[in-house]
């Protein structure tokens, strides 16, 4: 029997929109899918959830937010908005993240494929930045009731990475972040040089800012060391911002995403 024997409607989140955003920038199609609380929006607007990632584990982020805000008076938790950043495909992960979430690097220095055929472009961060904030948020924010004292912004593996050069290089963009399991090693030398460089930026700024570093436990025999990394990046940024990392129990680079939401909602979300 197939998975969808009869031409039933198609299920879908309430309280949600999605549509394709062409990026005027880049000339790149996104997925963009939104959900926002049923509750009334306080004065100053809902908090709001930018999810790398978005076809992956939007979903998840969504109904974990529900469930965690629905009494907040027990929780601790608020509602808040998700907006999934994705492509135009009903798989998990699109190539073209690839793209998205990496910082330039040569050839020379990738790992090696998993498929042996070589990896797709790389280095287009700045540019995907630069699509969220010059025409992804202003759209949300014309079209939603948005507090932007309270946006975070949710990456994980390369969506992590990309947390990370959002925070040293526009740290302005958002509050919050979430860097699970980022993917420190590719092209570590710059990362660290833009770390470098967020020092004194951050310093002009003067807004509190915080961050939630994670890996599962059993990504410690990756020849990554993205557990080691992150946990010497919690150490060195503890003087500068509100940085937190956990390592969890039993989970690998995959199963650790819904731990992560969960932790990340409590995170980032309290009331």
């Amino acid at each position: 029997m197939k998975a969808n024997p009869s031409p039933l409607p198609m299920a879908s989140l309430p309280n949600s929109h999605r549509w394709v955003m062409s990026s005027k920038g880049s000339s790149r199609d996104y997925q963009i899918s939104v959900a926002f609380p049923s509750e009334e929006p306080p004065p100053q607007g809902f908090p709001i959830i930018y999810l790398l990632d978005g076809n992956s584990v939007f979903g998840t982020m969504v109904e974990s937010v529900r469930l965690q805000s629905r009494i907040p008076a027990r929780t601790g938790i608020g509602p808040a908005m998700v907006v999934g950043i994705g492509y135009e495909t009903d798989a998990p992960f699109h190539l073209n993240r690839h793209y998205d979430y990496t910082l330039p690097v040569a050839a020379s220095e990738l790992p090696p494929s998993f498929d042996g055929k070589g990896w797709p472009d790389q280095g287009g961060a700045d540019l995907f930045l630069s699509f969220i904030e010059e025409e992804l948020k202003p759209y949300i924010e014309q079209q939603y009731p948005v507090n932007k004292e309270r946006q975070i912004l949710f990456g994980h593996s390369l969506g992590g990475l990309f947390t990370l050069h959002t925070l040293f290089t526009k740290p302005e963009s958002f509050q919050t972040y979430i860097a699970g399991s980022p993917s420190i090693a590719w092209n570590e030398r710059l990362l660290l040089e833009e770390e470098k460089g967020f020092y004194p930026k951050f310093d002009l700024i003067k807004q509190e800012k915080h961050l939630f570093l994670s890996a599962g436990e059993l990504e410690r025999s990756h020849e990554s060391k993205v557990n080691e990394k992150a946990e010497e990046l919690a150490k060195r940024l503890s003087n500068h911002i509100d940085v937190v990392y956990e390592e969890f129990a039993n989970e690998n680079h995959i199963s650790v995403l819904p731990v992560l939401i969960s932790r990340a909602i409590r995170f980032s979300l309290k009331i």
